[in-house]
Order: structure tokens, then sequence, then C-alpha cells
């Protein structure tokens, strides 16, 4: 009977210690697991609400709005586990707060390092807010940290768990132990019957190595008449035991050969599936590009075909002797031509800007630009566009600042900016240009309005090409490319671009670019005066021009013309000019590059290498207009790069530099 018991205890030890060990680790790793899901969890939550809640303020925060600050903060209530929150400006000051309600919060007087950090019972998180790549200030956020609270909720459904599994286990092995104990009992008593009655015919397993195993072994010393039997019944036993192993074991690898090719249907199933996920995205991808290609081509040939429209129309109605004209109309028509052909060249330029800029092919030359020298080229050139429909142009008094960008695209982007400024503005109106030195290193400049301002719609599709100011233009003309291109290149010059606009009162664009130290000895910003030369009574000087296209020699012959200084010497190929120059030594020289057998470079290179001709001035007149002609242009050593179609007044101002520049030198010469 103590035999009985001590088995029957032995396996109720054995399985109530295993059973709370399996629910001890298991439980402990859920328990541990969520804990720690839990805390990443909140951690997230704070940092993407911190986030969003810097994003929202950053508008409040540039313009020092604390009510609108507070207003976003106040959103916060619709998160019950966030129990207070503050912004702070960048200097550290509490700019603006909030707590949630019935609760009291102290703020802290300073923000700290960005992170979050346990606090008691509350998690505090502080996030810098990050504009345009400038930390402008910090949110600070603090909630309710329900770990602790989590944790004992956990252990007390933990200890409830535990106590009925192993109440549970307990009950189930006092029944189910009397069945395992019961095959021994009999055996014990079997080999006692067998024993004393020697009835070998009776028969006790072997089981194990315990009180079972003791009681099989007496059995079979008793059992060594039948040993034999006893041996082919084992052995019998073995060979089925055999086969029944192989036949599991051949079942085991169908089952495993099944499952791998499951296995790799699904592989190849999810293979097939992605593939056609990236066809169906490539071939969407395909349509849309080829959509927004025929979209811009056929705005872009509209454009195109607008100006020329009124130049073939009225070149038409002038060569032809069917329809004769007054010199009123012939003048009439010459300046609509004159004007279409200017705005076609406009739109070219444009289209050429934004090809470069969208390959990125553009160059720019990155050096510190006196703001106030920008501004008064700007101004001259914009005044007389306003003066015609009486708009006032205000500009600041005085601009000191030293701003690192490229020179020539700068100009063009405050004059595109200036330019629409008057053609979108209402007559009398008014356009105001304005400087703010944001930070040390940033600067703003701002160019306001009075028109009729854009719909939030129309501000979407601003800075679409072809999209003229996503307004209704009217009769004012214009591509809709400028806007696009100023974009990019103020992004080049690692700058930002902005509007603001309102229906009826007008619209504001600001761009803010980087400053840097003034310029050594800058004279402020007073304008250079770079007037015509004034001429004396001598003779006429000698101009030699090397253009093999008639028509652009004589384009040039009737500029001539007009002036009473400059006598007009003509070369159709680049040897004849050499010749002329080495004959009459004239003292400027216009330059074609494209001349039939010797290019313009060449002669400019033959003219150089002759002490005869080494130092007359030669300037390029050529179609050749992209960035890198031109700057292989003055490495070569012209003294001027004109492009083609002339600018009339470009070319006269050219002209009058170079005299100047001769007369300068022949005062200083011994």
């Amino acid at each position: 009977m103590t035999r009985r018991s001590s088995i029957r205890k032995k396996l109720v030890v054995v399985v109530m210690a295993t059973t709370f060990a399996a629910l001890l680790v298991s439980v402990g790793l859920i328990i541990v697991y969520d804990l720690r899901s839990y805390q990443r969890s909140l951690d997230n939550d704070l940092s993407t609400q911190a986030e969003l809640v810097g994003h929202m303020t950053s508008a409040a925060l540039a313009f020092d709005d604390p009510r609108l600050a507070g207003e976003n903060l106040a959103l916060l209530r619709t998160r019950p586990i966030v129990a207070a929150a503050a912004i702070f400006d960048e200097n550290g000051r509490l700019f603006a707060s909030y707590s949630a309600h019935g609760k009291t919060a102290a703020f802290p007087a300073r923000p700290q390092s960005a992170g979050s950090r346990t606090e008691g019972d509350a998690l505090v998180l502080f996030r810098p807010i990050v504009e345009n790549g400038e930390t402008i200030g910090t949110v600070w956020l603090r909630a309710e940290n329900r770990l602790l609270e989590r944790t004992l909720d956990y252990l007390s459904i933990a200890l409830g768990v535990m106590l009925l599994a192993m109440a549970t286990a307990y009950l189930l092995m006092r029944r189910i132990g009397r069945v395992i104990t019961a095959p021994i009992v009999a055996v014990t008593e079997i080999a006692r019957d067998v024993v004393a009655t020697r009835d070998y015919s009776r028969r006790a397993p072997r089981v194990g190595n315990d009180e079972a195993a003791e009681l099989a072994d007496s059995f079979n010393a008793m059992l060594t008449e039948i040993e034999q039997r006893t041996r082919e019944l084992e052995d019998s036993n073995a060979e089925i035991a055999r086969e029944a192993a192989e036949r599991s074991r051949a079942q085991q690898e169908v089952m495993r050969l099944n499952e791998q090719l499951e296995q790799r249907v699904d592989e190849r199933t999810l293979q097939l599936a992605l593939a056609n996920a990236e066809l169906a995205n490539a071939i969407d991808e395909a349509r849309n590009a080829n959509q927004a290609k025929s979209a811009f081509l056929s705005a872009m040939s509209h454009e195109l075909r607008t100006p020329l429209n009124a130049i073939l129309g009225f070149a038409q109605i002038l060569t032809t002797g069917s329809l004769p004209t007054t010199e009123a109309q012939k003048t009439e028509f010459a300046t609509h031509i004159l004007k279409a052909g200017r705005h076609l060249l406009t739109l070219i330029n444009e289209i050429l800007d934004l090809a470069k800029v969208e390959s990125g092919t553009v160059t720019l030359s990155m050096e510190p630009v006196a703001l106030g020298e920008i501004l008064d080229e700007c101004q001259t050139m914009i005044e007389p566009l306003a003066a015609a429909r009486g708009i006032r142009v205000l500009f600041p008094q005085q601009a000191d600042a030293v701003l690192l960008a490229d020179r020539t695209r700068l100009k063009q982007v405050l004059l595109n900016l200036l330019s629409n400024a008057v053609k979108y503005n209402r007559d009398a109106g008014a356009v105001v240009l304005d400087c703010v030195q944001v930070t040390p290193e940033r600067l703003r400049i701002s160019v306001q309005d009075t028109g009729i301002g854009l719909r939030p719609d129309q501000l979407e599709g601003l800075f679409q090409p072809f999209n003229r100011l996503g307004q209704e233009a009217g009769p004012q003309e214009g591509t809709g490319i400028g806007l696009v291109v100023t974009r990019r290149l103020v992004e080049l010059m690692n700058g930002t671009i902005n509007v603001t606009s309102s229906r009826g009162v007008g619209s504001v664009f600001t761009i803010e670019l980087g400053t840097t130290a003034p310029l050594a000895g800058a004279a402020g910003n007073a304008p250079v005066e770079t007037g015509t030369p004034a001429r004396g009574a001598d003779a006429p000087h000698l101009l030699l021009y090397v253009e093999d296209n008639p028509a652009n020699l004589k384009l040039v012959e009737e500029i001539v013309r007009f002036r009473s200084d400059l006598r007009l010497m003509a070369a159709g190929d680049g040897p004849l000019g050499l010749s002329l120059a080495r004959a009459h030594q004239p003292e400027i020289i216009l330059m074609d590059l494209n001349l039939p057998g010797m290019s313009g470079l060449d002669v400019l290179a033959q003219l150089r290498r002759e002490p005869a001709t080494r130092d007359i001035p030669v300037i390029a007149l050529t179609a050749n207009a992209m960035a890198r002609d031109i700057e292989r242009g003055i490495a070569a050593g012209f003294f001027r790069y004109l492009t083609k179609p002339v600018d009339i007044d470009k070319f006269n101002e050219a002209i009058d530099l170079t005299l100047a520049h001769l007369r300068s030198r022949k005062e200083v010469a011994p």
C-alpha cells in the first residue's frame, strides 16, 4: 500500500510542478511582451502627436500667434491620455500651454533635450519643431503612464489563472492517478499469485524501472519453462514494431513533401501576384506620363502658335501686293510682329530654362551678391512697365544684405515675380517689395500686389507649366512657365518660395535665401551709372561685322545706320574677316560663331595670335545662347557675348561700353 501511495504522489508532484513551470513562463512572457508593447505604443503615439502638434503650430510660431497655437493645443482634448502640453519658442520661452479638463499641470521652465522619459506615474516627451531645416520651437507633452496599473491587473489575472489551472491539474491527476497505478497493482497481485500457484499461463508485462519492472523480472524468472515461446513472441512484436516505424517514417516523408510542394506553390503564386501588381503600376505610370506629355505638348503648341500667328499674319500683309497698306499701318503691323517675336523668344527661353531645370543640367555660380544692386537694376527695368498702367512700385529705401546666390538667376527670379505682380495687377494699383531679416542667416524677400487674388483651388496648381498664375489671365500675355522655373531656381539656390493670396485683395510671393558676410569694399547700394559714354566729334568708329547670313547682316546695317558715330564693314566668312582686320585695323569686330569653313572661335584665336590685331575687342553675336556656349565664348576671349535675336538696346549698350573701354585704355597709355 505504501508503494502505491508513493507512485501516485510522485505522479501528482511531477505533473503539478510541470504545470506550474509552464504557466509561470508563458504568463510571464505574455505580461512582459504586452507591457513592452504598451510602452512602445505610448511612446510612438506621443511622438506622432508631438510631430502633428509641431507641424500645426509652426505657422503660429512663425507669425508669433500664441492664440492660434493655444487653439491647436486645445485639439488634444480628444486624446484623454494627454494630461498637459506646451509649446516653447526658439528662445526657450513658454509660448502656449494646455491642461486636460479637471487636471492641473506643472509646466517645465525651459525645454529639455529631445526624447521621452518617465516622471513618476507620467510619461513626458520633448520634440523640436523644425521648419525648412531650422528649429523654431519645442513641443512638450505629458501623458498618463498606466504601466503600473496594467502590471497589477496582469499579475492578478495571472495569479487567478495559475490557481485555477493548478486546481484543475490536481483534480485530474487524482482521478487519472488511479488509472495509471491500477495496472501496477494488478501486476503485483498476478505475480504474487503465480509465485504462489505456479500457474505459468499468467502473464505480467515489464514497464519502466520502478516497482512494475521488479514485478516483471520476478514473474519472468518464474516462467523459464516457457522462455522460448516468450522470445518468439518478443521477436514477433519487434518485427511488427519495426514495420510500424517504417510505415510511420514513410507517412511522415510523404507529409513533408506535400508541405514543401504547397509552400512552393504559395511562393510562386505570391511572386506572380507581385509581378502583376508591379506591371499594373508600371502601366499606370506610363499612361500618366503619356497624358502629362500630351497635355504639355498641347499647351506648348498653343503657346507657340499664338505669337507665330501674329508674326506670319502681319508679315503676309506687309509682303503681299494685293493688300495695300499705309505707312501708319506698316508701323503698327511691324510693332505687332516685334511684340509677338519678343513674346515668342521669351517663351522659347522659358521652355529651355524649364527643360534644363527638369533635366538637372542647370549650373549655378553661388557667390556673395549685393541685394541693393540687384534691386536697383530690377527697379530700373520694372518701373516703365508699371508706369504704363499707372501702377506704383515701392522698393525698400535701403537694402544692405549680401545674399549667397547666383546673381543672374536671382535677378531672373525677382524680375519674374515683379513682372507678374504688375501684369496681373489692377490699373493704378501698387506693387510693394520688402526685405526682412528673419534670422541672422536667412533673408525673406516679399513681392505684394493689389490684384484680384487667387482662390484656394487656383493656388494648388499655381506652379504647373502653362498655368498662367492659375487664374483667368484675361488679355494679359503669359506662358505660365515662369513660376515653375522660378521655384526650381530658388530651390537650387538653397531657398524656399511661398505664396499667400486673398480674393479681391491681392497676392504675396515670398522667397527666403541664405545671407553671407558683406562684400569687401561695398559702397552701399547706390546704383552705378552705366549711361551712354559721351561721344566726341571725331570720325566714325570702324566696325567690322563677320557674318555669312545676308538677313542678319542687313539687320545690323539698319541698326548702325541710325548711329552717326559708327561705320560698318562686312565680311562673309572667316578668312575674309581676318584679311579686312589686318588691312583696316577696325576698332571693334562683331563675330558670328557658325561661319563656313572657319568658325568664329578659330578666327578669334588667329586674331589674338597676331600682334597687329591682338588688342582689337571682339564681340560675339551668335544664336548659340545656351549657358555652356556663353561660358565657353567668354573663356575664349570675347569682350562681350550677344545672342540672337538681336536686342537693339543691348547691342548699343555693348558697343558703347566697348568704345568707353577703348577711350579709357588710350587715356592710361603712356
